[in-house]
């Protein structure tokens, strides 16, 4: 009983942040869904960028704790310096792994193509011309007029001129 009449504030403005926490993950959630759902996006895309956004919102709801339960300016800044150091290595290993999530986040949000378009990367060295069968978080899939199936990264086609040459699904007016 102690515990808690020692550490009310802490208490109660760490519920107070498990609240905003739920409702953040709630509503960012929602709001992806229906931006995915006006953009025709798929599914697990936008499983994909929801699990992004939670995992942003985990790691400042722990900075967040932190500030709450008092935690000295000096320690923090030590575990932080230690850990970026450590992070910062084995980021700069692994550039492209984060250029390609980062890529893959964008391509969600501002998508000018969309699975079935056959495209064209301008490439000098290995021009593409092929239809894209799949987007992931970290590549797209492509299939030529050969048959021949190639997996692209997200970041290359961000960094390369990419024509939409036609739609196997285009949008048709029916009538009665």
């Amino acid at each position: 009983m102690s515990f808690f009449s020692s550490f009310t504030k802490e208490v109660i403005a760490t519920g107070i942040l498990l609240a905003i926490i739920i409702f953040l993950r709630i509503v960012t959630a929602k709001l992806i869904r229906r931006y995915a759902k006006l953009s025709s996006i798929m599914e697990h895309r936008t499983n994909l960028v929801i699990k992004y956004i939670e995992l942003l919102i985990y790691m400042l709801a722990i900075i967040c704790l932190i500030i709450i339960w008092g935690v000295q300016k000096k320690d923090i800044l030590f575990t932080l310096s230690s850990a970026t150091t450590v992070v910062g290595v084995a980021m700069f290993a692994q550039w492209s792994i984060l250029s390609n999530i980062t890529s893959g986040i964008i391509l969600f949000f501002f998508f000018p193509f969309r699975i079935g378009d056959i495209i064209h990367v301008h490439d000098k060295d290995f021009p593409i011309k092929a239809e894209i069968e799949d987007i992931k978080a970290f590549h797209i899939y492509l299939k030529t007029d050969q048959g021949e199936r190639i997996t692209y990264p997200n970041n290359l086609l961000l960094q390369k001129g990419v024509s939409i040459i036609t739609s196997k699904i285009e949008d048709k007016e029916f009538t009665d």
